[in-house]
């Protein structure tokens, strides 16, 4: 098994004036035109998608050409992985669940940087230094065996708790995990209950949204299993 490494971005110009600041602040990568693709928007969306970027009418096709299963776990990372931890995660990606498996890292800083978690419901900005989202695949024929790949990705999500944040440990919103806590599915939404992954995907913003919640659909009649509760109480129902 081979792990491979490979770094996609998408930058906001030309090549010609991406190559001097790649230069300037990346110039371990080596980054030279060759490695560079211009396209349009649309185009950038494919590319990220894994379709050839000339195939736009893919687009219009609402059936999926296969059948291929996954689970995706996040974190946020605050300080350096040291290189002892990476070893470890290379070490778990030389098992067998790990065939189709990935570790994307996206990097925040900059602008996101000088954000506050209270300025705007989505908190992780400030104070990270990248989002990771854990992922494996598996394909149709493997369904039956699926509890293999979900104990490969939770003992990856194990092994990451030094190394990411804590107190909480933030999750992504987007990368909806179910593993860290569900609503009830039936009755009125307990704020405790809802809490354990309202925190970690809001943090300090997650009692500001259900007072929102509360105003504007106080019977709760949007709802999943990770929606925000449509009243603010700390005691179960």
């Amino acid at each position: 098994m081979t792990i491979r490494a490979s770094f996609n971005s998408i930058f906001l110009g030309g090549i010609d004036r991406l190559l001097p600041l790649m230069q300037e602040s990346f110039p371990e990568l080596g980054l030279v035109r060759e490695d560079c693709t211009e396209m349009s928007w649309i185009q950038s969306i494919l590319y990220f998608a894994g379709f050839p970027i000339e195939s736009r009418e893919v687009l219009l096709n609402r059936t999926q050409p296969s059948v291929r299963y996954f689970k995706a776990k996040s974190d946020y990372v605050q300080k350096p992985i040291p290189e002892y931890g990476l070893e470890g995660i290379w070490r778990l990606f030389y098992e067998p669940e790990a065939e189709e498996a990935e570790v994307i890292l996206s990097p925040y800083g900059g602008r996101m940087d000088e954000i506050s978690e209270s300025a705007i419901p989505f908190p992780h900005r400030i104070g990270n230094l990248y989002k990771i989202q854990h992922l494996v695949y598996w394909e149709e024929e493997e369904a039956q065996n699926s509890d293999r790949y979900v104990s490969w990705i939770r003992r990856l999500y194990s092994y990451m708790a030094p190394y990411v944040s804590k107190f909480p440990r933030a999750a992504y919103i987007n990368y909806r995990d179910l593993d860290i806590g569900v609503n009830n599915n039936e009755g009125k939404i307990s704020y405790a209950r809802a809490s354990v992954w309202g925190i970690k995907y809001f943090k300090n913003n997650f009692d500001r949204l259900v007072r929102v919640k509360t105003a504007v659909d106080p019977k709760n009649f949007f709802r999943n299993e990770q929606s925000i509760p449509s009243r603010w109480t700390k005691k179960d129902d």
